[in-house]
């Protein structure tokens, strides 16, 4: 495993992080034991950052994530997780308000519940789960975080970019006030690797590329009857409805030709390409892919044991870039 420096942090972080939304259950069935020991075997691994949230799965991902905590014995974690504002907005909205959406008192009560859940005296990563860019003029979520860090329960505070918005990110990456943005960042959503790194880059923001697959598609191996396997409470089940799964397989497969025929490989192990991508940017810090099992974490680790990918392949997949929003 290889480590980068975090930011402005200091931290030394694995690359590849452990992306903690598939442990509250939301893309199909998983049992809490098995997360557990999936959670422990990357541990062992070398992967030292576990990202969450309050709303994976109304909370079962924080706590279990605690429960594996309690019994690792080695090294310490990094621990991120997020808080939710009070209100979303409309997906459509391209400034919503930030006034009203993290009150004092709702950052502080949720920190308390994270720390609970956790088992943790304190949260080394604290993320607002939704930021808006009016947040740099109503600052009370600014002023809240700062008292939570004083009274030591966070260590570091940051904000989650909203999908497929990468240029709310930039402006506040600019004020230092923040360690961290976290950001969708892969093989279709290629923006991100312009504006938004180069200002974290430059005023020491790490990032935290989330969504490297795409919600799945960009694993690679999905076939045409994929989309009636998910379960009715599948998020991927939502994601991908109408012509949208059928449009993503056939870009799918489109790009895992070209990238064929530039390295002459019959079967492409898209997933690895996925992180690779995503890992040759400087400006990312650490890879956060979802994983329900030890196989699926030992195949993700493999990746940080290998190069990047050259600029060759790198030109022929910026064609690929392909924003869609799908919550909208």
């Amino acid at each position: 495993m290889k480590y980068k420096v975090f930011g402005k942090t200091g931290w030394k972080v694995s690359e590849i992080g452990f992306g903690g939304w598939q442990l509250g259950g939301e893309f199909g069935h998983v049992e809490d034991a098995d997360s557990i020991r999936t959670l422990l075997a990357a541990f062992e691994r070398g992967i030292n950052l576990v990202d969450t949230a309050q709303m994976y799965g109304k909370g079962r991902s924080e706590e279990v994530i605690g429960k594996a905590l309690k019994l690792w014995k080695g090294d310490p974690i990094y621990v991120a997780t997020k808080v939710q504002p009070m209100a979303w907005p409309r997906p459509e909205e391209a400034n919503p308000e930030m006034a009203g959406r993290y009150s004092r008192e709702h950052i502080r009560t949720n920190c308390e519940e994270s720390l609970k859940r956790l088992g943790t005296e304190t949260i080394d990563l604290y993320q607002l789960h939704g930021w808006f860019p009016k947040g740099i003029e109503h600052t009370d979520w600014l002023e809240a975080l700062r008292e939570l860090q004083q009274e030591g329960k966070i260590r570091e505070f940051g904000v989650s970019v909203r999908d497929y918005r990468p240029e709310d990110g930039v402006e506040i990456a600019k004020t230092g006030w923040i360690a961290s943005e976290q950001v969708v960042y892969n093989l279709f959503e290629q923006r991100p690797g312009g504006e938004l790194f180069g200002a974290c880059q430059k005023h020491g923001v790490g990032v935290l590329a989330r969504v490297p697959f795409d919600e799945g598609s960009l694993i690679g191996n999905w076939n045409e009857n994929t989309y009636e396997t998910f379960g009715e409470k599948d998020v991927r089940k939502f994601y991908f409805r109408g012509e949208r799964f059928m449009e993503t397989y056939r870009a799918v497969e489109k790009m895992k030709a070209a990238i064929s025929a530039y390295t002459g490989e019959k079967e492409i192990k898209l997933h690895e390409y996925a992180l690779k991508f995503c890992l040759s940017h400087e400006a990312v810090s650490c890879v956060i892919p979802g994983m329900k099992t030890i196989s699926e974490m030992e195949s993700n680790i493999r990746v940080s044991d290998s190069d990047k990918l050259d600029q060759g392949l790198l030109d022929i997949l910026r064609p690929f870039n392909w924003p869609r929003n799908y919550h909208s």
